[in-house]
Formats: structure tokens, C-alpha cells, sequence
């Protein structure tokens, strides 16, 4: 397989997720180090206290991501490290460390995609409402306005959003994530109406306190969905399914935060309560969504099989399934790239894909993970056809960089790159890093 000149290879991580240093430097609770002391919250009681001890060994991460020969790193920014309350007074000492990490990347070569928010709402804001509370988008705008100003010239690309598709079903709706709510669906729709509002603030925020040009998109997941053969009519039934609004899960959709962020309103077959709750938004909050965006950053795992008439087809006995038990449907990176695109019209990075595998270290001291290796040859073969047929896909980055600690699943899952020894943080190459390196060496091309 061969990628286009110019395309960016990457690896993503996210704050709570490897930085650990949960109290230190006048960092502020997050509702994640709140949700990880709920007894039976997270597998094994585990939390992100210390997680990778990427705060104090962000040296090491630049060494392995310059290892690898990545173009860029994809992480977030801990708000409540920032803001400790989610709104006043700066955290210097925060915003230092950020500082050395993206510095320290651009002298290696290596561009920064920043993400806002990867899911760690300070603990502060929580107890005001959350995502429940109008404010919390003004906060985020703030706290966007703050970041752009300190980091203009050095970060040129970045994610408002990572998944609110996930932090809004999972923690507010069947509460299994921070901050472990189980709100009526009238308050879900809240929560979701003011992660768009917050969306949109932070487009303008972001463009007003640059000086020169950025770039700004959002991390969405949701259904994807494949036709069972590729004739025509199938095709049509295969995008019509992944933009349909299913009575039993319509929140898992791209299309909910995307029509809303991409055309300024709320889609047009959206079932009740939503369609209810549409009628009611003034023109003044459409015109604060509905921003530009350069790209649309894309999270894609697994997806769905249907027949001629959209159905989903049920999976086969003995189907290849992660150490996770997601499904392995390579077919969503060429279908769903190409839906996707066909519908929002905007540049595509796959800003998260990968696997999660029984990763161990063997007998001769090293980790071989071919599963992994299998896993991402055939997605980005799937990939690359999606390119060949027109869509403008600019990079991929590969979720994720490190074994870390997996929101709820703890530290049951390994999905790096890299394994993590996570009593010694020591990190050790996989057999999947070093056919990554090869792989960016060539662009894809492969003997």
C-alpha cells in the first residue's frame, strides 16, 4: 500500500490517561480523580493518580515518539492542571509544563495536535452543574482563549473536543464514566446542547487570540456502518444506516454533534425527545456552534455490517474480536470515511484507531504482538482505499502512543505501542512499533 506525499503519521495519548502527578504543582481535582475513588467504579480500583508518569517523564515520551519517526503527537491538556477551579486565576506551573513537553516536541521534529478536553472536567466546575450548566461552555472558552494566547506560534492545530459522544453518554447518561451520572434524557440533551455551545465558543476563542493561522477540528465516534456486498443500492443503505438516529441508541451518532457543529442545526430526522428540544434553541446559540472548521478528526474502531435495506447483519460465530472483545471490521476506515466525508465535506484525520491485545513480555524479553500488527495492516489497507476513491484523509494517528490507564477498564487493557511495566514505567517497544517505524519510513509502502 502506498499513502500520499505529505501524509501525517502519528501516535495520541490523553492527560488523565498517562500523566499522572495528580496532585502536584497546583494541579486541581478532576472528576476523573473523584470518579477513580468511587469504590467499584473502575476495574481493580484502579485510577490515573499515577498512570504513566508522563508529567515528570515527558522526556522519555519525546524519545519514543522520535523512535518511532512519528510526524506528529496528538495529546491533550489537562484543564483543571491550567485552571484549578475551571475558571479564574492561571496555574503557571501548569502551563510550564506544557511549555517543555511541546517545545521539546518541535525540537525533535514532531508537531503537536493539541486536545482540549479528553473527558477531565475539573472537579470544580462539576460541583456548579458540569456540562449540565451553560457556564461550563464560557469556562471552556476562557480556558481555550488561554491556551491560544500562551502557546500562538508554537501550536497550529487543535481539537476542541475529544468523543462528546462518549463523555455525554457514558457520564451523564449510563453513568460507567466520570462523573457517573444517570440523568434523564431531557438533561442529557443539555449536557450535549452546551458541549456544542462550548464547541463553538472555543472556534472563535481559539481564532481570536491567535496571531497568525490555526487549525481547528474535533475528535468524533459513533456508528459506522458497511454494506454486506458493494453494489449501489447497498451502498446507499450502509450511509443511510450510519446517519440513522436508532430509537435504542441515536447518541452514539456522529451525526447528532456534527449536523449541529458543521450545518447549525440539529438533523432533520432527529426521534423524540431531540427533535422536541431542536424547536426550542434560539438562532443566537446556532450562530455560536456553527463555526468553521479545517478538518474533521475521526475515531474509528469497529462498525457494523447491513444488508440491502440497512439492517445490521448479526455477527458470526467465531467473528475476530480484541483482547477488549470490540469487533476487528477493517471496512469502517474505507466506508466510513467515505460517508463521512460524502456528508460534512471537510478533511479527514483518523485521530484514534488501534486495538487492545494480551499483551506480555516473552521469554526472550520482548513483547510481539502480531494480532496488533494484523489489526492495523488491515484497517489501513481499508485506509488507503478510502483515499484512492477521492477522500481527503491527511494522517492517521495511532491510539495509543503507551499501554495507560483505560478509563474505566483501568489498567486491564494494553493498546500502545509501547508496553508499559507499570511498576518500574519503564517502556518496551512492541513488535507493532517497530513495523509502525517501517511503515513510516515507506508511507505505507510494504514488501
Amino acid at each position: 500500500m502506498k499513502f500520499p506525499d505529505g501524509f501525517l503519521w502519528g501516535a495520541a495519548s490523553a492527560a488523565y490517561q498517562t500523566e499522572g502527578a495528580f496532585r502536584e504543582d497546583g494541579k486541581g481535582e478532576n472528576i476523573w480523580d473523584v470518579f477513580c475513588r468511587k469504590p467499584g467504579a473502575i476495574r481493580n480500583n484502579d485510577s490515573g493518580n499515577v498512570a504513566c508518569c508522563s508529567y515528570q517523564m515527558y522526556e522519555r515520551d519525546v524519545r519514543m515518539l522520535k523512535q518511532l519517526g512519528v510526524h506528529a503527537y496528538r495529546f491533550s491538556v489537562s484543564w483543571s492542571r491550567i485552571l484549578p477551579e475551571g475558571t479564574g486565576p492561571v496555574n503557571e506551573r501548569g502551563l510550564a509544563f506544557y511549555d517543555k513537553l511541546i517545545d521539546l516536541l518541535l525540537a525533535n521534529g514532531i508537531t503537536p495536535y493539541v486536545t482540549l478536553y479528553h473527558w477531565d472536567l475539573p472537579q470544580a466546575l462539576q460541583n456548579q452543574g458540569g456540562w449540565l450548566c451553560r457556564k461550563t461552555a464560557d469556562a471552556f472558552a476562557e480556558y481555550a482563549a488561554i491556551l491560544a494566547k500562551h502557546f500562538d506560534g508554537r501550536v497550529q492545530n487543535y481539537i476542541t473536543l475529544n468523543e462528546p459522544q462518549c463523555f455525554i453518554g457514558l457520564g451523564y447518561g449510563s453513568g460507567i464514566h466520570a462523573p457517573g451520572l444517570t440523568l434523564p434524557i431531557e438533561y442529557q440533551l443539555l449536557c450535549m446542547h452546551h458541549t456544542l455551545l462550548a464547541h463553538g465558543m472555543a472556534c472563535r476563542a481559539l481564532r481570536s487570540e491567535s496571531s497568525g493561522s490555526v487549525r481547528i477540528g474535533v475528535a468524533s465516534t459513533g456508528n459506522l456502518c458497511y454494506p454486506a456486498k458493494d453494489t449501489p443500492q447497498r451502498r446507499d443503505a450502509a450511509c443511510s444506516a450510519t446517519f440513522a438516529l436508532r430509537e435504542d441508541d441515536w447518541s452514539f451518532t456522529h451525526n447528532w454533534f456534527l449536523d449541529a457543529a458543521v450545518f447549525g442545526r440539529y438533523p432533520e430526522s432527529a426521534p423524540e425527545p431531540l427533535a422536541a428540544f431542536a424547536a426550542r434553541v434560539p438562532l443566537s446559540d446556532w450562530e455560536v456552534i456553527c463555526q468553521p472548521m479545517d478538518f474533521l478528526g475521526i475515531n474509528a474502531y469497529n462498525g457494523h455490517e447491513v444488508d440491502e435495506k440497512g439492517r445490521y447483519l448479526p455477527r458470526f460465530i467465531g467473528s475476530p474480536r480484541t483482547a477488549m472483545k470490540w469487533p476487528v471490521t477493517p471496512q469502517v476506515m474505507r466506508y466510513g470515511c467515505l460517508w463521512l466525508y460524502e456528508r460534512y465535506k471537510l478533511p479527514l484525520y483518523i485521530t484514534e484507531n488501534g486495538q487492545s491485545c494480551n499483551d506480555r513480555i516473552f521469554l526472550d524479553g520482548a513483547v510481539h504482538d502480531a494480532d496488533r500488527i494484523d489489526f492495523l495492516h488491515r484497517y489501513l489497507l481499508e485506509l488507503e482505499q478510502a483515499i484512492q476513491e477521492g477522500v481527503p484523509i491527511l494522517g492517521y494517528f495511532h491510539w495509543s502512543l503507551m499501554d495507560n490507564f483505560e478509563w474505566h477498564s483501568g489498567y486491564g487493557e494494553r493498546m500502545g505501542l509501547f508496553y508499559t511495566d507499570f511498576h518500574s514505567q519503564r517502556l518496551i517497544s512492541k513488535d507493532s512499533a517497530v513495523w509502525y517505524t517501517n511503515l513510516i519510513r515507506q508511507n505505507g509502502i510494504m514488501a
